[in-house]
């Protein structure tokens, strides 16, 4: 099984700009110097990186659950990439996972436990384990 993505960049580093696709076709943004150290509109590479760990995160745990007994109405998970100047440059120093559930039957402890599981064995998080990550996990009404 292979997925697939593209990007492509014109210019130099600080004027330039680039398009990222996806092999779907399902999204094709722009990125530049300024979306990814700036703040300004348009997406980079650790949003990016943020959507994939979320997704996979939130399949991983869904079936978790499921195969615990606990199917869930719904799991919600924002990834928060931290990218900040260390030394001489950029480096992702941290992932942190927030994750909420609404899991009929299923204790606050027993969803953080199986949490803080998936954290280290979904797809993405096994791809990037070099990087320090977090997860906090409640349930909804918890």
């Amino acid at each position: 099984m292979e997925r697939k993505a593209s990007a492509r960049w014109t210019g130099d580093l600080r004027e330039g700009k680039g398009t990222v696709r996806l092999g779907s076709g399902a999204f094709e943004g722009p990125f530049s110097f300024k979306t990814r150290f700036e703040d300004a509109p348009g997406t980079n590479p650790e949003e990016l990186l943020g959507a994939a760990h979320a997704g996979c995160f939130t399949m991983a745990l869904s079936a978790q659950l499921a195969k615990g007994g606990h199917a869930p109405r719904r799991v919600d998970t924002e990834a928060v990439v931290h990218l900040d100047m260390v030394g001489q440059g950029f480096v992702i120093t941290r992932i942190d996972l927030v994750t909420r559930g609404d899991v009929p039957g299923l204790s606050e402890a027993e969803f953080k436990r199986l949490a803080e599981e998936t954290k280290v064995n979904c797809i993405v998080s096994k791809a990037l384990a070099s990087v320090p990550m977090t997860v906090q996990a409640t349930l909804a009404g918890g």
